[in-house]
């Protein structure tokens, strides 16, 4: 038991002797790493952002300022100019009703639809931002007019379309309760009251052929529930039997031809 304490004191020594090295080392490897990011951080400073409104030096200087603001207000607002003011209202609504009366739930899926509704929205307003390109966007940015008369001469092409798809009904609408008085002619029509009754001249236009295209289809429908239902085949839902059907109809008279080539020749192209 002697020898045993004896022992005891050289053991704790030795054992505080080795914890002072690994933290010593500790130390150590904790400077040399300190010192090493700090020779990174001087040869890698860190960049620095500044956004400030600094003095113009001549007009130019505005005028670009003024220019990159518009085109991000125009691009901001590009899909609500795309919805309301060209033939796209019209072409989405009638491909949502085709499907609906065709009954394929997600067939063509909604990308197709957006995407062929947009396309055909291009090649039908091609001659109207034609127009407005070659007449006021090249001019102005060439700087052969100003913003102003560059923004008349676009208003042009477009106003000139929307009226063309708008009702007299719903023009008139809208310019009584604009309540500044009956315009002498087309051109007077303010844009802010011809924009909505193009709108809802589209919507109504719109719904007039998806009623006109859900007619043959419920027909299919009602003749195969009424097969089905002679024959006592009341659990058979009538959809499962009237889809091929339809779909078939649809394929032989080459569907998307006629339609496409229907609302195309609706807008005047």
């Amino acid at each position: 038991m002697k020898k045993k304490n004896k022992r005891t004191p050289w053991k704790i020594k030795n054992s505080n002797d080795i914890m002072k090295k690994k933290i010593l080392m500790l130390i150590v490897i904790i400077s040399m790493l300190c010192g090493i990011s700090a020779a990174f951080a001087a040869d890698l400073p860190i960049p620095s952002f500044r956004i400030g409104i600094d003095e113009a030096t001549g007009p130019d200087d505005v005028a670009v300022a003024l220019e990159v603001i518009a085109m991000l207000t125009i691009l901001t607002l590009a899909p609500g100019i795309l919805i309301m003011t060209t033939s796209f209202t019209r072409l989405i609504i009638v491909f949502h009703f085709l499907r609906q009366a065709i009954g394929t739930q997600q067939t063509p899926p909604n990308q197709v639809m957006v995407g062929l509704a947009m396309f055909m929205t291009f090649f039908i307003m091609r001659p109207v931002w034609t127009d407005v390109y070659q007449n006021a966007l090249n001019p102005y940015m060439d700087k052969k007019i100003s913003h102003v008369e560059a923004f008349e001469k676009a208003k042009v092409p477009l106003r000139k379309f929307m009226l063309l798809n708008t009702r007299e009904a719903d023009l008139a609408l809208f310019v009584n309760a604009s309540k500044l008085g009956k315009p002498q002619t087309q051109e007077d029509v303010p844009l802010l009251t011809l924009i909505p009754a193009f709108m809802i001249s589209e919507l109504k236009t719109a719904f007039i052929i998806g009623f006109l295209l859900y007619a043959p289809f419920l027909v299919i429908d009602m003749v195969v529930a009424s097969v089905l239902l002679s024959m006592g085949m009341m659990m058979l839902p009538p959809i499962m039997i009237s889809l091929p059907f339809k779909l078939m109809l649809f394929v032989l008279v080459d569907g998307w031809h006629l339609i496409v080539g229907s609302m195309i020749k609706s807008f005047g192209v």
